[in-house]
């Protein structure tokens, strides 16, 4: 037998490399000693994992601790051009079914009709490419442009409000919160929205640490630029619109650092206010003990969400097909409005609406780390604002038609049938691409060295 001389080690100046040692050969020292000692230190370790971790258990770590790191990892994502991607792809994806839904449910009722059977499904595809081209637009602008566009805005969305009150206003359904010019209609409100997130994120980013103090608070977001807003909308008995705007303005001042106690008064000074104006209207007291059940009726106000609630049981898993609904055959008043989700059900079942819940879950997460990977606080505040814009009105639009909340006329972003909602509501999409398309540039140019090594997530120190 022949057997090959060991090389003689060569003294390295820093630690070992990786390279594996020849069959036969020496291998290099560790500090366990030997190399069997390394390669069971190395399973040990491996197989240790975060069990030694609070929470953990023994099958290799996988403890609640374990489980909810995955998961805001999952939230946090890779990279900036996910974000990017995972949002275009979910707006684009929820804009397709909400034509197609739009069209499925409004052919209908419209036979006969001089418009004929496709009016309305031409009309929302006219206002979704207008929509599609104001948010590429929107996208290609950079955060200071848009900086600068929130006092513009929030002007013009002030003087559109304003204008429902002249003779240009129009009422719909017992809300007059409508313009209407000859033959097109609009709806101010959804313009305020945005308006509102460029808005006081531009403010509370001058504002700074001083939002902690009450009076900072206060001013101006919520007084007096929340009060008008909201004054002008409750002229107009639109207490929907009214519940989202509140819920932007809760949204920005929470991520600007308002403090709890604030939210506390604040959410009980609401909540009396919603009573009030409950008790004094009595359409909205007629729709609240619908919601409760005191049905006699076919008549009664309960007719329009009992058959909603018809035609989602009856969709079952898989739907009747698409076209095939039945209730909406003047079963479900103009059932291409707030009702569309209950139509989506019965045609497309419990898949197409879990399919509809997945993709604004999807969008949220896209939104929620452009707003985390950032270290401004414009991008943090406004990002956050749409957020809750767009994810809680479809909340509220889902629970409404689903029996949880009474009936209070939201419609559902890109579903519903509504051409200044889903214009405004693309467009609000197009400044979070703008912010994730920013991001992903400042990260690009890091990585090619032209760029400063900008962290661009929040101060973790601070947080603690």
């Amino acid at each position: 037998m022949v057997t090959t001389p060991q090389r003689p080690l060569r003294r390295t100046r820093g630690p070992a490399r990786g390279r594996r040692p020849r069959p036969g050969t020496g291998a290099a020292p560790s500090a366990s000693g030997t190399p069997s000692a390394r390669t069971a230190g190395g399973r040990a370790a491996r197989g240790a994992g975060p069990a030694s971790g609070p929470g953990s258990t023994r099958r290799g770590g996988r403890g609640p601790a374990y489980w909810w790191r995955r998961m805001w990892s999952f939230l946090e994502g890779e990279g900036s051009a996910s974000s990017y991607f995972l949002i275009l792809g979910c707006t684009l994806a929820l804009t397709v079914i909400g034509l197609i839904m739009v069209l499925s449910s409004s052919s209908v009722e419209n036979i006969g009709e001089t418009t004929g059977s496709y009016d309305l499904f031409i009309r929302q595809a006219v206002f979704a490419a207008v929509g599609l081209g104001v948010m590429v637009f929107l996208s290609r602008l950079s955060t200071d442009r848009l900086r600068r566009l929130a006092w513009p805005a929030l002007v013009i969305a002030i003087v559109l409000l304003m204008l429902v009150l002249t003779p240009l206003g129009h009422e719909v359904n017992g809300n007059r919160n409508w313009i209407k010019v000859g033959p097109a209609t609009g709806q101010p409100s959804e313009a305020a929205k945005l308006a509102l997130a460029l808005w006081a994120a531009a403010v509370l980013e001058r504002k700074g640490r001083l939002i902690g103090q009450l009076k900072h608070s206060v001013v101006p977001v919520l007084f007096p630029v929340g009060a008008v807003l909201l004054g002008l909308v409750m002229i107009g008995r639109d207490l929907g619109t009214a519940m989202v705007i509140m819920l932007v303005v809760a949204a920005v001042l929470f991520l600007a650092g308002t403090r709890l106690l604030y939210f506390a008064v604040a959410g009980a000074v609401a909540a009396v206010g919603a009573i009030i104006m409950a008790l004094v209207s009595s359409n909205r007291t007629v729709r609240i003990q619908a919601w409760l059940g005191n049905c006699d009726f076919a008549t009664d106000p309960c007719y329009q969400p009992q058959h909603g609630l018809y035609a989602l049981a009856s969709g079952g898993w898989w739907g009747l097909g698409l076209g095939q609904s039945r209730q909406k055959w003047s079963y479900i008043p103009e059932a291409e409005n707030d009702f569309i989700f209950t139509i989506l059900g019965e045609e497309l079942g419990l898949v197409g609406a879990l399919l509809v819940l997945t993709l604004f879950a999807g969008l949220a997460v896209g939104m929620f780390r452009v707003a985390r990977r950032t270290d401004s606080v414009f991008i943090r505040i406004c990002t956050g604002g749409i957020l809750a814009w767009i994810v809680g009105q479809a909340f509220i639009n889902i629970s409404m038609v689903t029996g949880l909340l009474p009936v209070i006329g939201v419609p559902l972003p890109f579903i519903s049938y509504g051409g200044s909602s889903l214009t405004f509501v693309l467009a609000a999409v197009g400044v979070v691409l703008a912010f994730a398309r920013e991001q992903h540039r400042e990260g690009r140019a890091v990585v090619a060295g032209t760029g400063p090594a900008v962290d661009t997530r929040p101060d973790t120190k601070e947080a603690h």
